[in-house]
């Protein structure tokens, strides 16, 4: 049994509201501090050595690249470079250079300096009308008309009764034909030769041409016997 001379004041052994920390067993709070070793969530206050990683092997060096001894080495390289005679080779000639041709006293004309150089009055020149102002069309005077004085289009005055003289309509007139029945003349004629005798036809034709020869003979006009010259045998 507890002795009660270690009590202070009014203080007595109690059942605690809620739980205290201290009576459980756990790794405190050094678990929640980052760490220091790897390259991850590193404590910033610890010093970081250097980290390296263990990388695949390159692809390059998992061929072989190099051509082995079949490889052809010209006999007049060294390991100090070409050795022989020094040798030329033949090409065409390269076109000249063009030098720069400096201006000469004939080129410059000092008498067209005058506008350049002297205070000149204004100079003007007439030119052809521009092409630009075609496409502006502006109206003109005779664009703009007044309204007429006479009907009922006055502005500002009050215009008598008027009346037009139409042309005569078929709609509401006598001869308006209101059934559409058709008349005497839309029926046409039957021909008498449907249900009479049917008298005889003839067509005219031309003249049906006789054969025979028809190529040209000479007639008694076509022989000249005077112009006939004939020799006598003996």
């Amino acid at each position: 049994m507890a002795s009660t001379e270690n009590w202070v004041g009014s203080w007595r052994p109690h059942k605690p509201r809620g739980p205290i920390a201290a009576h459980y067993s756990s790794p405190g709070p050094k678990y929640g501090l980052p760490g220091s070793t790897g390259t991850l969530n590193h404590d910033p206050r610890k010093h970081q050595f250097p980290a390296y990683t263990f990388g695949l092997r390159h692809c390059a060096l998992r061929r072989e690249c190099s051509p082995g001894p079949t490889y052809f080495i010209p006999p007049c390289i060294t390991r100090t470079g070409k050795e022989g005679v020094p040798s030329y080779s033949l090409y065409g000639r390269h076109k000249e250079f063009n030098k720069f041709r400096t201006p000469g006293p004939g080129q410059y004309y000092p008498e067209h300096s005058g506008k350049n150089v002297f205070t000149t009055a204004p100079a003007y020149t007439m030119g052809s009308k521009c092409k630009g102002f075609k496409n502006e069309q502006t109206p003109g005077p005779a664009a703009y008309s007044l309204p007429p004085m006479l009907g009922p289009k006055v502005v500002n005055k009050s215009s008598s009764p008027f009346y037009s003289m139409s042309g005569k309509s078929n709609i509401g007139s006598f001869c308006e034909d209101l059934k559409k029945s058709p008349g005497p003349a839309s029926y046409t004629t039957t021909d008498l030769n449907t249900y009479k005798y049917k008298s005889p036809q003839f067509s005219m034709i031309g003249r049906n041409v006789m054969p025979g020869d028809s190529t040209r003979k000479p007639g008694p006009g076509a022989h000249c016997p005077v112009e006939v010259s004939f020799k006598q045998q003996k």
